[in-house]
């Protein structure tokens, strides 16, 4: 792959996709002690980046001609990508995606005009089905990342952002299969090579930071994330490669960094972002990458978030940042105690929002009962003299995650 790839793919997508902002944040910039600046790709055409790779390789193959049906498996993002491109450019598609795919993105990929077909309890089930169609079809298979045309097109990122902001210092980009930070980064050291590029990966899905830091290829055997735009267990051959060449730094965070910056984004941008969209944003937050005031950008990969799924990544965000908080008390078990209880934690200006009774664990006396409860506050300092006071109270009072 060469300059020159990136650059073709940026003419074929111009006027095909949208020309995503970059915005500066002074919270995040605070939180993170560097200038934050957000790469947003979850306002992108289908709701993610996937769309360049899938539409530059789409493009190319009806281009060199004999080519009239694309067919990917995906359970998300690339399957949208996939669809919106083979559609614009004439082309039939047909998208395997696993059975527990939620149906709103089944309709949306039905939407842009691809015939789903459900199968398998998983990605791999879907890729192996996608591979038999592929054959029996006479079709060819867009992979959603281990590929140059594909690379190429996610490497399109890279070329704006020198044109918005051409003083960047690091760029954080997450990374799943490694499409995205494959391609951003080649193109990054090609043109400037002063520039760092730091990779991010769930701590529950890890595989390229594994191959980055322990210098050869490996996959995991489980992958279990809230980010499962990039909670892949077999990273692309082609993409490990080139990361472990231009990419400088490779990190991780964990869930509840990612939804604590989900959350942020909602309050603070107003902006809907998924959890592998988030997952830049939350290693610069959370310092996980080094920046000591250098002027950053954090790719926003994408924002097609289940709405079912969402409270509970809010949820999640809210504990991680201190307004939620769950406890476990042992009181008696009388008449009055949760009144007497729940005066302590009103007087405190904390609100009760879920109560659950435990009489059956394990050393408890018959007159005791375990209270478990999840309180608003306004944040740890509240989350503190709340537990002080009903320590005050008498109450003996521990939290649970």
């Amino acid at each position: 792959m060469t300059i020159k790839d990136i650059e073709a793919a940026a003419s074929r997508l111009q006027g095909v996709i949208h020309p995503t902002a970059v915005s500066s944040s002074r919270t995040f910039s605070e939180m993170a002690g560097a200038s934050i600046y957000l790469k947003c790709e979850n306002l992108q055409k289908t709701g993610s980046f996937k769309v360049r790779g899938a539409y530059n390789k789409i493009a190319k193959l009806r281009d060199q001609g004999g080519v009239t049906a694309v067919v990917a498996s995906s359970a998300g993002n690339h399957a949208q990508g996939v669809a919106y491109s083979a559609t614009q450019l004439g082309m039939e598609s047909t998208i395997v995606m696993p059975r527990s795919t939620p149906i709103a993105k089944v309709a949306a990929t039905e939407g842009y005009g691809a015939k789903v077909l459900l199968y398998g309890s998983c990605y791999d089930d879907a890729y192996h089905k996608a591979m038999e169609i592929q054959k029996e079809a006479g079709a060819v298979f867009v992979h959603p990342f281990d590929d140059e045309d594909v690379i190429a097109g996610q490497g399109t990122i890279a070329l704006e952002i020198f044109h918005d902001l051409p003083t960047v210092d690091t760029v954080l980009i997450p990374a799943g299969g490694g499409g995205l930070l494959a391609g951003m980064a080649f193109y990054i050291k090609q043109i400037n090579p002063r520039v760092r590029v730091v990779g991010v990966q769930a701590q529950g899905a890890d595989p390229i930071a594994q191959s980055f830091h322990g210098e050869t290829y490996l996959s995991t055997v489980h992958a279990a994330t809230i980010a499962d735009g990039i909670a892949v267990k077999t990273p692309g051959i082609t993409t490990v490669e080139m990361i472990r060449e231009y990419v400088d730094d490779m990190v991780t965070v964990s869930d509840n960094e990612i939804a604590e910056a989900i959350l942020l984004l909602l309050e603070r941008t107003k902006m809907v972002v998924e959890p592998a969209g988030a997952a830049a944003l939350a290693a610069a937050i959370n310092k996980k990458a080094g920046l000591d005031g250098q002027k950053t950008l954090c790719v926003l990969s994408g924002g097609n978030v289940d709405v079912s799924f969402i409270h509970k990544i809010v949820e999640k965000g809210l504990v991680a940042r201190g307004r939620q908080m769950k406890m476990r008390t042992v009181m008696p078990d009388v008449p009055g105690s949760l009144q007497r209880f729940s005066a302590v934690v009103a007087g405190c200006g904390a609100n009760i929002i879920q109560v659950q009774y435990d009489r059956l664990s394990t050393g408890l006396s018959l007159d005791e009962v375990i209270l478990h409860t999840v309180s608003e506050v306004s944040g740890p300092a509240h989350a503190g003299q709340l537990v002080k006071e009903l320590e005050e109270a008498g109450y003996r009072v521990s939290l649970e995650s």
